[in-house]
């Protein structure tokens, strides 16, 4: 069957983004913040239409999945995401920072100044508030956005873009947004307009990721997926680390720095049955446990919730509830096994001991590394961004939460007075 999707009208969509982008240059900060109060007020005033596209997606989507708590929005999150888009709107201005200055022995003035990106495109997978997300982020740091959003999410991701696209309107601001087609056949040519677009970031699985890094012209800012580690060090608080390895599984599995593998030191397998005693009791997590922390757990944790860990349950992102453990017989051990496994996102250690935190801070390989912290704290709220754009595991351009600095630039300003160069 032939596809309906003509990459000549995508290529002409992506020249209007592209002209928009050059456009918003002339929108100041406070004009700009009056497009998102104006969103943020339409989201609120449409909410049963929102709920209504959003009930079409789920209902196309069976309940077990991981993905379908991604997927969903309810009246609560719309407002949450209304008042994320206030405070994005609030935030100070990531543009026209002066970074750097000099005066060269020539009498010119070199100023290093933050700019747009420009055109960012965003790929993703079944999360529509990525949506409301990415555009409010794109916007505030002046940059039109492309977005490719999944066929799950097809009929809400279509609905907040209609609102976007009216509140642009209102602002004459039109094509600074632009929702690609969900089909597959779409993405093709997103990735190879480097003509248009200067960034791609792609936020979902390590599928997806792998996909876009492999097919892409335009360069990529690779927002991974998380492979979360938190090792239990065998001068470890029982106390804090029941509730950090409880926070970190349970709070929300579907999320990216979720926990997926506790490590555990030999010394302390005694104690492991009360460390995960909450996850049993409260949440059903399904644990596969190697041999020692097996038989540590053995007639101690529900039985039809315990198996035998195989190799394919180490390095595995469950976004669900399920978990792996791993025994150590010291901290060298525990190093190279997240250094064999991780995916660079998210890891943790949970210790008293200074020598042992110093070496896990500076030995581990990570976007972000806790001490003595539940890895659910990996998002650009926690860390006072505001919001995020992803998660970046790579290390060039931006790495770990993408606030707003992270979707800018710079360029260089020279002032002279009728230099030449001999």
């Amino acid at each position: 069957m032939e596809s309906a999707i003509d990459p000549q009208n995508i290529e002409a969509c992506l020249d209007r983004v592209r002209a928009a982008s050059r456009h918003l240059s002339l929108f100041d900060d406070t004009q700009i913040a009056g497009i998102l109060r104006d969103l943020a007020d339409h989201a609120l005033q449409n909410i049963p239409a929102l709920l209504e596209a959003n009930s079409r997606d789920c209902a196309r989507m069976d309940p077990a999945d991981p993905r379908y708590d991604r997927l969903m929005l309810n009246e609560q999150r719309l407002k949450a995401i209304a008042a994320d888009l206030l405070a994005v709107a609030a935030l100070p201005s990531p543009l026209q920072r002066l970074l750097e200055e000099r005066t060269r022995p020539n009498g010119l003035l070199l100023q290093k100044i933050s700019v747009p990106i420009g055109v960012i495109g965003v790929i993703y997978e079944s999360r529509p508030n990525v949506t409301f997300d990415v555009f409010a982020l794109a916007l505030k740091s002046g940059n039109a956005v492309v977005l490719k959003g999944s066929r799950d999410a097809h009929d809400t991701n279509t609905a907040i873009a209609a609102l976007i696209a009216d509140v642009l309107r209102r602002h004459n601001l039109n094509d600074a947004c632009w929702l690609a087609p969900s089909e597959r056949e779409a993405l093709a040519p997103i990735l190879q307009a480097d003509r248009f677009i200067d960034a791609i970031i792609p936020r979902g699985s390590q599928g997806l990721i792998d996909h876009v890094r492999a097919h892409s012209r335009v360069p990529v800012i690779e927002t991974g997926a998380g492979v979360v580690h938190t090792y239990m060090d065998s001068s470890a608080d029982v106390l804090k680390s029941k509730s950090i390895v409880e926070n970190a599984k349970a709070r929300r599995v579907s999320v990216c720095n979720a926990l997926d593998t506790l490590i555990v030191h030999a010394y302390r397998l005694n104690d492991l049955p009360e460390i995960v005693a909450g996850l049993g009791e409260k949440h059903r997590c399904q644990i596969f446990a190697d041999e020692r922390a097996f038989l540590a757990l053995q007639s101690q944790y529900p039985a039809e919730l315990l198996t035998r860990a195989r190799e394919e349950h180490f390095g595995t992102e469950f976004l669900s509830m399920k978990m792996s453990v791993k025994t150590v017989d010291d901290l060298d051990e525990a190093l190279a096994h997240i250094a064999l496994y991780s995916s660079r996102h998210s890891e943790a250690i949970l210790a008293e001991d200074p020598v042992a935190i110093s070496r896990f801070l500076r030995s581990v390989d990570a976007a972000v590394v806790y001490a003595n912290a539940s890895t659910a704290f990996t998002d650009g709220g926690e860390f006072g961004f505001g919001a995020e754009i992803g998660i970046s595991t790579q290390k060039l351009h931006a790495r770990g939460p993408m606030g707003l600095p992270e979707l800018t630039s710079y360029k260089w300003i020279v002032r002279g007075d009728g230099q030449v160069r001999s």
